[in-house]
C-alpha cells in the first residue's frame, strides 16, 4: 500500500527532527495550562506535511499544530507529530509520532513511531497490525480481574480529571491488576493492540491523538468506541479501547461518566 510507505517515510522524517531536539534541547512553552508545545512539534509536523504533499498533493491534512483541513475531506491524513510532549519536555523517552490515513471517513493505514526507542507500530485495514516487525494481537483476558487498565486525562484539571480518577477507582474495585498512565495516547492504544492492557480509556482526545492507534487496535483484534459505546467520530471525543472481550464490561464502568 503506497499510503503506508508514505506514512512510514513521513514518520521517519519527523523522528529525525524530534531526536535532534531531544538530544540538543529545545524551549518548551504552554499553549494552555498543562498543554505544552515546542519547536520540535511544529517542525516535525511540517516535515510530515512535506512528505505527504509531495506524494499526494490533493490530500487534506488535519494536524495538532499547524494543519487544519476539514475532517470531512475524502482523502485525510491525521497527524500528531509528537504525542507525549510533556514526557519529551521532561526527558522521558516515551512519546511518538502518530500518522493515519482515512479515506471517506474510514481508516486505511496507520503508523506510530517512537524515534528514541526505535519502535514501529503499523496497521493496514484488513491486513493486521505489526509491532516491530511481528504480528500484534490483543490479549485474551476475559475479566477485569485478569488485566491491566491504561488511562490518560486531558488538560482539564477540574471535573473531567475527577471523573477519570473515579473510573480508575471503579476498575480497581473490580479487581484490575493495576492502572497505568504513561502520557501518550498513541502508545497506550498500541499497548492494547500488543496485549499489554486489556482496557484503555480517556474522556477527551483530539482525532489526531487516536486516529492511528484506533486502527492498530482494531487490526490487532480489539474494539474501539467512545466511552459510551458509540462509534468514534473524527472529532474531539472520549475513547475506549479494549481486547473486545472486555468491552461490554468496560463500557458499563465508563459510560456513566462519558
Amino acid at each position: 500500500m503506497r499510503t503506508l510507505g508514505v506514512a512510514r517515510q513521513a514518520a521517519r522524517r519527523a523522528g529525525e527532527v524530534i531526536s535532534r531536539y531531544y538530544r540538543d534541547g529545545v524551549e518548551i512553552r504552554e499553549k494552555s495550562e498543562g498543554n505544552l508545545v515546542s519547536a520540535a512539534d511544529v517542525e516535525a509536523e511540517q516535515a510530515i506535511a512535506e512528505v505527504i504533499r509531495d506524494a499526494f498533493p490533493g490530500h487534506a491534512i488535519l494536524g495538532e499544530e499547524c494543519h487544519s483541513d476539514p475532517a470531512e475531506s475524502e482523502h485525510l491524513w491525521l497527524v500528531d507529530p509528537l504525542d507525549g510532549t510533556t514526557n519529551f519536555a521532561h526527558g522521558i523517552p516515551h512519546f511518538a509520532t502518530s500518522i493515519a490515513y482515512y479515506e471517506r471517513g474510514v481508516p486505511l493505514c496507520a503508523v506510530i513511531h517512537n524515534p528514541i526507542r526505535g519502535d514501529w507500530f503499523t496497521a493496514v485495514r484488513g491486513e493486521g497490525a505489526i509491532a516491530n516487525g511481528r504480528p500484534a494481537r490483543v490479549n485474551a483476558h476475559a475479566g477485569v480481574e485478569q488485566t491491566l487498565v491504561a488511562s490518560g486525562f486531558f488538560y482539564d484539571r477540574g471535573p473531567l480529571m475527577e471523573s477519570t480518577f473515579e473510573v480508575m477507582q471503579e476498575f480497581c474495585r473490580a479487581g484490575a491488576h493495576g492502572i497505568r498512565r504513561f502520557g501518550s495516547a498513541a502508545l497506550d492504544l498500541c499497548g492494547v493492540g500488543c496485549g499489554y492492557y486489556g482496557i484503555y480509556f480517556e474522556f477527551q482526545l483530539h482525532p489526531w491523538d487516536f486516529a492511528a492507534g484506533r486502527l492498530f487496535v482494531e487490526e490487532a483484534g480489539g474494539q474501539v468506541t467512545t466511552t459510551t459505546g458509540a462509534p468514534l467520530p473524527i472529532a474531539l471525543s472520549s475513547v475506549l479501547a479494549t481486547n473486545g472481550a472486555l468491552h461490554a464490561t468496560a463500557t458499563g464502568l465508563t459510560r456513566r461518566y462519558g
